[in-house]
């Protein structure tokens, strides 16, 4: 019988598999475009991580190279050194992806069509500009529009994205933006109890109290239970539009009324 060709000692690993790219100092720079010298200068100013020992050669990863590539771009973009060191600080420390997008199991699939965005640093930074600082980096994490992943981030959304990239690019500064994403979404929250509240109280209290009593709540409950749920979904987004459309529309008829009385009383 014929050998296999493709014996132990001689089988091709699959990609998926294969073990990451790793690089002297010199190989490192090389690839980054940079010099050895500003490779150290990096490394001393903990603009890159500490490379992995063995014995006394330093090992560098990819992780390293897609850093230098993200200081570079940043720097072609006008950012300086320890802006760009204040930024990948809150970008090392910034939320795990797993705590943004992670989706518990739930009676109803989740209400949110929203679809989130991978984005490089230097991505980030065209949407925004000079506008991307340490201050609104950390902000964005701390609401929960940003999370980090690996040397990526990950923007919740891409509607809320689009409209925050927008109203920057109408004037308004991003820290003014995240404070009102901060105060919009604190009001959306509230909402939800409203909903959460109705729904818990007339179409869930008898089945979490059969729950809370150890008694078997039967499939076709269940089944029941989240196509009605499901029903709510539409109505309640309606609900929340009309209600926003229609305040929008008072508050800035008032803000016109306003403007133009303060108007006549200066022409009089």
């Amino acid at each position: 019988m014929a050998a296999n060709e493709n014996t132990p000692d001689e089988r091709t690993e699959p990609a998926d598999h294969r073990p990451a790219r790793e690089f002297r100092m010199a190989d490192l720079a090389e690839e980054a475009g940079i010099t050895v010298r500003t490779l150290r200068f990096y490394r001393e100013r903990k603009l890159i991580p500490p490379p992995r020992r063995e014995g006394r050669i330093a090992w560098y990863n990819e992780h390293h190279l897609a850093r230098l590539r993200t200081i570079g771009a940043l720097l072609e973009r006008g950012h300086t050194l320890g802006g760009i060191a204040e930024l990948l600080s809150a970008f090392d420390t910034g939320r795990d992806v797993g705590e943004l997008l992670g989706l518990e199991n739930t009676l109803v699939p989740p209400w949110s069509e929203e679809t989130p965005v991978r984005l490089t640093p230097e991505e980030l930074a065209d949407h925004f500009s000079e506008d991307i600082t340490a201050e609104n980096l950390s902000t964005s994490l701390d609401i929960g529009y940003l999370a980090v992943d690996g040397d990526e981030f990950v923007h919740i959304s891409r509607r809320l994205l689009d409209a925050s990239t927008e109203l920057v690019n109408q004037g308004i500064p991003l820290a003014a933006v995240l404070e009102a994403g901060r105060q919009v979404r604190a009001h959306a929250d509230a909402l939800a109890d409203v909903f959460t509240t109705l729904i818990r109280t007339h179409l869930l209290s008898d089945v979490l109290a059969r729950v809370s009593a150890r008694e078997d709540v039967g499939p076709h409950e269940v089944d029941h239970l989240t196509e009605t749920i499901e029903k709510l979904r539409p109505l309640s987004k309606g609900v929340v539009e009309a209600e926003l459309s229609m305040a929008m529309d008072r508050r800035v008829r008032a803000e016109v009324a306003k403007w133009l009385t303060e108007e006549g009383r200066e022409g009089t």
